[in-house]
C-alpha cells in the first residue's frame, strides 16, 4: 500500500477523515476493553500463581491500550462516559471473540483465545506504525512492546498444553469453537468506511492482507503442536484446499452481538449505574502527559 499524505490534527480533519479515524479507533479500543473484561474472570482462577499474575498483568495492559485509543476519541469532544459507561451496548464494535464467555473452567479456552487475539493484535498494530494520522502512530510503540510479552505467554502455554493427548484434545475443541469468532477480528465494520481508512493511509495493510498475515502465523504454529485448522480459508501460498469457513451470525464489527455481550455489559456498568454516576473518576494521568 503506497504511503499516504499525512493527515492534520484532530480539529482540522474533514468530516470524512474524522469518520474514518473514529471507526478505526473504535475497532481498536472496543476489542481491548472487552477482552480485558473477560480476562479478569481468570484472575485467582488460573492453574498456577505465576499464571494468575500474568493474566492480571495482561488484562491491565489491554485496558491501558483501550485507554490510549479511547483517549484519541476524546480529541473529538467525547468524554469517557460517552465512550464506555453510558454508551448503548448495541453500538459497540468489538469482535465477538472478545465477548464470548469462557468455557466453564477451561484453561484451554483462555490459552487459545489469547493466542488468536494476541497474534491478530500484533499484526494490526504493526500496520499502524506508518499511519498517516500522527496521533495514532505515536502510541504504537508502547502497545507493540507489551503485545510481544502477551504473545510469548500465550505461545508458551499453547506448547505446554499440547504435550499430551488429553489436553491437546481440549485445545483442539477450543480451536474449533473459537476460530470462526477470531476471524471476525478482520471483518469490516462498514465497507465504504473501511476502504476510506485504507485510502487515507490510516493503516498500511487492509483487512484481507492482515488476515492472511495472521493466518500465516497461527496455522503453522497450531500444526507444529498437533492442532489442525481443517476448514480455515488459508492464504494463497498454502498448496492445500480448504473450504471457506463461515463467520458466525453475530460478528461484532457490524454491531451484531451475542446475548452474552449484553450480560457482560450490564455486569461491568452495574456499579456506575447503581451509584448514579454521570462522570468517571480519573485516577491515572492523561496518556499525553505520560
Amino acid at each position: 500500500m503506497a504511503a499516504a499524505q499525512q493527515l492534520p490534527g484532530p480539529q482540522e480533519l474533514s468530516d470524512e477523515q474524522r469518520e474514518a479515524v473514529e471507526m478505526l479507533l473504535y475497532r481498536l479500543a472496543d476489542d481491548e476493553f472487552v477482552i480485558a473484561e473477560r480476562y479478569t474472570e481468570w484472575q485467582v482462577r488460573a492453574p498456577t500463581i505465576e499464571s494468575d499474575l500474568s493474566v492480571a498483568n495482561i488484562a491491565q495492559d489491554e485496558l491501558g491500550h483501550a485507554r490510549l485509543w479511547y483517549d484519541l476519541l476524546e480529541d473529538f469532544g467525547y468524554e469517557e462516559p460517552d465512550l464506555i459507561w453510558e454508551r448503548d451496548a448495541g453500538d459497540w464494535r468489538h469482535s465477538t471473540l472478545c465477548e464470548l464467555p469462557f468455557a466453564d473452567g477451561d484453561w484451554a479456552d483462555f490459552v487459545v483465545r489469547s493466542y488468536l487475539y494476541d497474534e491478530a493484535e500484533f499484526v494490526r498494530v504493526k500496520a499502524l506504525e506508518g499511519s498517516s494520522y500522527a496521533r495514532l502512530a505515536d502510541r504504537v510503540e508502547k502497545v507493540l512492546a507489551e503485545e510481544r510479552y502477551h504473545r510469548e505467554h500465550a505461545r508458551s502455554w499453547l506448547e505446554r498444553l499440547c504435550e499430551d493427548d488429553d489436553s491437546r484434545a481440549r485445545m483442539q475443541d477450543a480451536v474449533d469453537r473459537l476460530l470462526p469468532h477470531a476471524l471476525t477480528l478482520f471483518a469490516p465494520t462498514d465497507e465504504e468506511i473501511e476502504a476510506r481508512i485504507d485510502e487515507l493511509g490510516l493503516r498500511t495493510q487492509n483487512l484481507l492482507a492482515m488476515r492472511e498475515a495472521w493466518l500465516d502465523e497461527v496455522v503453522p504454529t497450531f500444526e507444529s503442536v498437533g492442532l489442525h485448522v481443517e476448514e480455515a480459508q488459508l492464504p494463497e501460498q498454502y498448496d492445500v484446499h480448504h473450504a471457506d469457513i463461515e463467520l458466525p451470525d453475530e460478528k461484532g464489527r457490524d454491531q451484531t452481538h451475542t446475548d452474552d455481550w449484553f450480560d457482560l455489559f450490564d455486569e461491568f456498568t452495574k456499579s456506575y449505574r447503581e451509584l448514579g454516576r454521570h462522570s468517571a473518576m480519573k485516577i491515572m494521568k492523561d496518556p499525553d502527559d505520560e
